[in-house]
């Protein structure tokens, strides 16, 4: 249920009579050259039957853009679910408006049970379509574009400065503005801060555990340890690539790459919006 909350990353594509295009020939290909559903037994002209099918799936997707594009607009954000029943109900118009096609091309009886039976599987196969089409265009984009997913709240924290305690005696603590705060690594007694310093990435060594500064953090929800060596400020985040078994983050303008462990990918997702 989560996933189908989240924030639908794909914009709206402003070509969608191509796509209706490539829709029909889609149709008209696979009538004409695979010839399924016993379609190899028709006896007329099967080009201008393919032809036909092909234009009424070409008329319905367009129907299906011009109903829904003003809804795309409208509805802010279009979330997952959105989209999956969108493509969904475009798959039953085709569906539904060919099958009236079929049964007056081939003078088939359309009956109620007939009827009946002929949506449920549509149904079936556009809850396929879907579930397929998003679930793999949905995680590509996650993979190359997980930060434009991301709940930033980089405004909401412009004033704020935090501090990074050294627990040695005569430690200086580390003060900084939270906007700065790139990521945080664990190397033995110490941990190694990575921050913008006047447009250049810096880094100071403070005696401390990451789990002390976790604690010093933990009233911030973009501070996030990704690793059990790194810890990360989320607003930063500039591109990721990876998959479910784990991920590297770019942040901000620092050279090196933030492991993201397969450990903490689940709740790394509970951050996307």
């Amino acid at each position: 249920m989560s996933f189908l909350t989240r924030k639908y990353p794909f914009p709206k594509s402003s070509h969608w009579l191509r796509d209706c295009m490539v829709y029909c020939v889609i149709v008209f290909l696979i009538l004409y050259l695979l010839q399924p559903f016993g379609f190899s037994m028709y006896r007329g002209n099967k080009l201008l039957v393919s032809l036909l099918f092909g234009a009424v799936s070409f008329a319905c997707c367009g129907l299906y853009g011009i109903a829904v594009n003003p809804l795309y607009k409208r509805i802010t954000p279009w979330r997952v679910w959105h989209e999956a029943l969108s493509v969904s109900v475009m798959v039953l118009l085709i569906g539904i408006s060919n099958f009236f096609v079929f049964s007056f091309v081939f003078h088939y009886p359309i009956t109620l049970v007939i009827c009946l039976q002929f949506l449920y599987w549509t149904l079936i196969v556009s809850i396929f379509i879907a579930a397929c089409s998003l679930s793999i265009n949905y995680y590509r984009h996650l993979r190359n574009q997980l930060e434009t997913l991301l709940n930033k709240t980089t405004e909401e924290q412009t004033d704020i400065t935090v501090t990074i305690h050294d627990t040695t005696v005569r430690g200086n603590d580390l003060q900084l503005p939270i906007n700065d705060l790139l990521y945080i690594e664990a190397q033995k007694n110490n941990v190694l801060v990575y921050y913008m310093n006047d447009g250049k990435v810096d880094h100071c060594e403070v005696h401390a555990t990451l789990s002390a500064v976790l604690d010093d953090l933990q009233q911030y929800e973009n501070i996030f340890q990704c690793h059990r060596s790194f810890v990360v400020n989320l607003n930063n985040i500039t591109s990721a690539q990876g998959n479910s078994n784990g991920y590297q983050l770019k942040l901000g303008k620092a050279p090196a790459t933030v492991p993201v462990s397969r450990t903490y990918v689940p709740k790394l997702r509970s951050f996307i919006a």
